[in-house]
């Protein structure tokens, strides 16, 4: 082959070279999804906001970099309670939050987080799984143009942290406590004035003295949060969240264009992460309980029966508003009844009875 007719060749196979290479690079990004997230906790925060970002880098690595994941915090791209609307409204792909920050738009969200008198874990994840709970919260998300899974829970929570000590239901009247779901609305009913606040906000008012008490979650979580620097008296159980479990929600136009195969790696990244907190949140709770006692002196307190029974009657108020909100509504709280229920009988034998049991024999004692 002459010299000019080779180089002529090759110039023309170095140009269809290049043109494959730069055709090549939209090729992969077209087949890439990008993925933002948000959240509702804050950045590094232990137990929930180590949670969510944990979740975050699972997706990329499952995928094999088809999702490619931009992670924004509380704050960082929209304000914690804006998540919903910034996913629903397609500027965000996805949030990780707790549904019940949503029963504003619709009560029934607040079933797939927790409700007064609800369910534990292990029946939160039958409810979900087994129940028809997974099935009511796609016909809730779907009528906001979202789809959910599970991404976490934090188990039964805590009471609340008090600045004074709660002997009966009238020591609610007039108190001013963060307090969000429709656990708020059993306080409200017993006279308290409840508010909701995302998590960054609440020390500062609680400190200041603009909020009187207030629920987070459990020791490992609320450990860092430093309430006890206002607030001595650490109340259980808390009635209101437990079993308080995570969502991530999507864009539904968004996740319809993901391949069933991501379909089913996101699924189960979530599922994953749900385990994984829980088992997280179990791990460290007894620990730092016994840091906030011996440590910083406070005072765990058990609500009495009386108090109790008080949260109970106001539930049934809280459930009965719910029920005549829409027929969706009522569906979901007939499920939750009819599971609860079943569930309730089976746990006085197997979980609650072993346990209760145990602690007896071995002296177990908070």
């Amino acid at each position: 082959m002459k010299r000019r007719e080779f180089l002529k060749k090759s110039a023309v196979a170095g140009v269809a070279g290049a043109a494959a290479v730069t055709l090549a690079k939209p090729a992969i990004s077209q087949g890439r999804k990008e993925m933002i997230i948000v959240s509702t906790w804050p950045r590094d925060f232990p137990g929930l906001g180590l949670s969510a970002q944990r979740l975050a880098a699972r997706i990329p690595v499952l995928t094999d970099g088809r999702i490619q994941v931009k992670y924004f915090a509380s704050g960082e791209r929209v304000g914690a309670f804006d998540s919903f609307d910034e996913v629903a409204s397609g500027n965000s792909q996805a949030y990780i939050g707790a549904d019940y920050y949503w029963k504003g738009k619709h009560p029934g969200w607040a079933y797939f987080t927790a409700v007064p008198f609800g369910f534990a874990y292990a029946e939160m994840d039958a409810w979900m799984k087994y129940g028809g709970g997974q099935q009511l919260h796609d016909e809730l998300a779907a009528g906001f143009g979202l789809k959910g899974f599970p991404c976490g829970n934090t188990g039964c929570q805590m009471g609340g942290w008090f600045n004074k000590e709660i002997n009966s239901a009238a020591d609610f009247k007039g108190l001013k406590m963060r307090i969000p779901g429709l656990g708020g609305d059993v306080l409200a009913k017993l006279g308290a004035s409840t508010v909701s606040l995302p998590g960054s906000q609440i020390y500062e008012n609680l400190v200041s003295g603009s909020i009187q008490a207030t629920e987070w979650v459990g020791p490992y979580n609320d450990y860092f949060m430093k309430f006890y620097e206002a607030a001595k008296y650490y109340y259980y159980p808390g009635m209101h969240e437990p079993a308080s479990q995570l969502h991530m929600g999507m864009n539904k136009k968004w996740w319809d264009s993901l391949s069933k195969t991501d379909q089913a790696i996101i699924e189960a990244a979530c599922a994953e992460e749900n385990s994984h907190q829980m088992a997280e949140t179990n791990a460290n709770n007894g620990t730092y309980l016994n840091k906030l006692i011996n440590d910083h002196g406070v005072k765990v307190r058990a609500f009495n029966d009386d108090v109790y029974d008080a949260f109970g009657k106001a539930a049934e108020e809280v459930f009965a508003e719910v029920q005549a909100h829409s027929p969706l509504a009522k569906k979901i709280h007939d499920s939750f009844l009819t599971s609860r229920a079943d569930l309730g009988r089976w746990m006085i034998l197997a979980d609650s009875g072993y346990i209760n049991q145990r602690n007896r024999v071995l002296g177990i004692k908070v």
